[in-house]
């Protein structure tokens, strides 16, 4: 990796952010041999790192230097304890996730185009997700471990067919295994399956590892020209692109004086761009936890802890599933423990989530200092309807009837969490919430939709409103949420926006 900082360089291109999408960027437009990219990220390489590549352990990088650990405000009616993991080490998030790879269904993507997005649709994106899984190595036939095989029996002993992901657009109700980026137990990150790959024959990709980017700096005609990192300037003869992720992107566009005027002048930074939008839109995928402790040792033999899933539709008019349930070969109890509840040496945990949830939150600057982190609130739990909240007791429900089929006697001691015990609907519903974690899945903090718009933050084209030669490209501009784990689709929107700035 070239570290080596001059006080001005001059690309043609410059991605900031050498994450789940903005790898995929730069590497892509690196291969058109007359230009010239270069890959700006905050943070370590992950080439050779075993602790980022052994699948295996994903668990043990959650808090740790690689992890930026964020912290959110406190929540009303959810956890004020989550902290949000965000991969700390080039690759970002692909390179500190458990590698579930799913397809976005045509359902989802075809709502991002009716709300705004022309040839976002499952029509427009299907050869982006195509190529995505051209590239990276998939693993579909993971051998899973007995308890997860006991789950996969029992739900369809509770009446779920079991099918295969990633087929034909759609998302079935029922159950499986998932299928993976990874090979061989090593992850197939965006860096590892496309920087990696690229770095030696691409002489015209520069890749600046452990640089931090202040500033996107603006000329008189609100045209990006340059960034401004440590000291010296990255100038961009074409295009910039940011692939921050969904809380540093809108963090970088606020420092940069690109954002809500009121919001800027509160933290005295000069107004350039108002943009309304920017740190708007915060959505996600909450997710409770039920612990049970196990009748036997469960073993480690696994190839990332999280193996086999659910989907199930709790609305019966849902055009398609609006529950989804991972299943750990652990007790989850980092949120459970702290409040009071027992663990185990031994066990296992469901944690349904809401594919689609309704609340909304926000990201602002927590002061005008780029060190500092951003402020994130979630608001967990506060849709107007109570839509997520109904979601996530049904869910409980439905995790206790399929532990309360034949196929988990073996190995059931008891419930650990929230005990069986507590019944009563609306203790229930209070327990998910207060001991509810996150999948790690936010997004739409940079929404991407019709330009009319107000909070509209990038066109279908993904380039900023109001601003010229300035793109975004990561989970920030998901209009509405994907229904399942996003990395795919994060790493699809790579794809896309490299064909765009290369005008096809």
């Amino acid at each position: 990796m070239d570290t080596q900082l001059k006080q001005k360089q001059v690309y043609d291109y410059v991605v900031v952010g050498g994450g789940t999408a903005g790898s995929i960027v730069a590497a892509r437009l690196a291969e058109d041999l007359n230009i010239n990219v270069c890959l700006v990220e905050a943070e370590p390489t992950d080439d050779g790192n075993a602790e980022v590549l052994a699948l295996r352990i994903w668990l043990h990088l959650l808090g740790t230097e690689l992890d930026y650990d964020y912290a959110i405000e406190k929540q009303l009616r959810g956890n004020s304890l989550i902290r949000h993991s965000r991969g700390r080490v080039l690759g970002g998030c692909s390179s500190h996730n458990s590698c579930i790879a799913f397809r976005a269904p045509d359902y989802d993507m075809d709502c991002w185009e009716q709300a705004g997005c022309e040839g976002w649709s499952a029509r427009g994106t299907k050869k982006y997700f195509d190529k995505v899984f051209e590239q990276v190595y998939i693993e579909k036939a993971a051998a899973i471990h007995p308890l997860s095989a006991a789950f996969l029996e029992a739900a369809q002993q509770a009446g779920f067919d079991r099918v295969s992901f990633n087929r034909d657009g759609g998302l079935l109700e029922g159950v499986g295994i998932f299928h993976l980026n990874a090979k061989d137990g090593i992850r197939q990150s965006s860096s590892q399956a496309y920087i990696h790959a690229a770095l030696k024959p691409a002489k015209n990709l520069t890749v600046l590892t452990n640089t931090v980017v202040n500033k996107i700096l603006l000329d008189e005609h609100a045209t990006a020209y340059a960034v401004e990192a440590h000291g010296m300037v990255i100038v961009a003869r074409r295009e910039i692109v940011l692939s921050c992720g969904t809380f540093d992107t809108p963090k970088l566009l606020l420092l940069s004086g690109i954002g809500s005027g009121e919001q800027l002048r509160a933290m005295g930074i000069t107004v350039h761009v108002e943009l309304a939008g920017v740190g708007e839109h915060l959505i996600d995928h909450p997710e409770g936890v039920i612990n049970w402790e196990a009748k036997q040792a469960v073993s480690g033999e696994t190839t990332q802890y999280w193996e086999v899933g659910l989907f199930a539709k709790v609305l019966p008019d849902a055009p398609i599933p609006d529950l989804m349930f991972h299943f750990g070969l652990v007790p989850f109890d980092w949120n459970t423990l702290p409040l009071g509840y027992p663990t185990a040496t031994h066990g296992f945990a469901m944690t349904p989530n809401i594919p689609r949830a309704k609340s909304e939150g926000v990201v602002r600057l927590r002061s005008a200092n780029p060190k500092d982190a951003p402020l994130i609130d979630f608001r967990y739990f506060t849709d107007a309807e109570g839509y997520d909240e109904k979601i996530m007791l049904e869910g409980v429900k439905l995790a206790r009837r399929i532990a309360g089929q034949s196929a988990f006697k073996p190995w059931i001691k008891k419930e650990l969490a929230p005990g069986i015990e507590v019944q009563d609907d609306e203790e229930l519903s209070e327990y998910a919430r207060r001991t509810a974690n996150t999948v790690y899945h936010p997004a739409g903090t940079c929404r991407m939709g019709d330009l009319r718009e107000p909070l509209t933050v990038v066109d279908a084209q993904l380039r900023v409103k109001g601003i010229h030669r300035l793109r975004v490209a990561d989970a920030s501009i998901f209009p509405t949420m994907v229904s399942v784990n996003p990395c795919m689709t994060c790493m699809m929107i790579g794809e896309k926006c490299a064909d765009l700035l290369k005008g096809l």
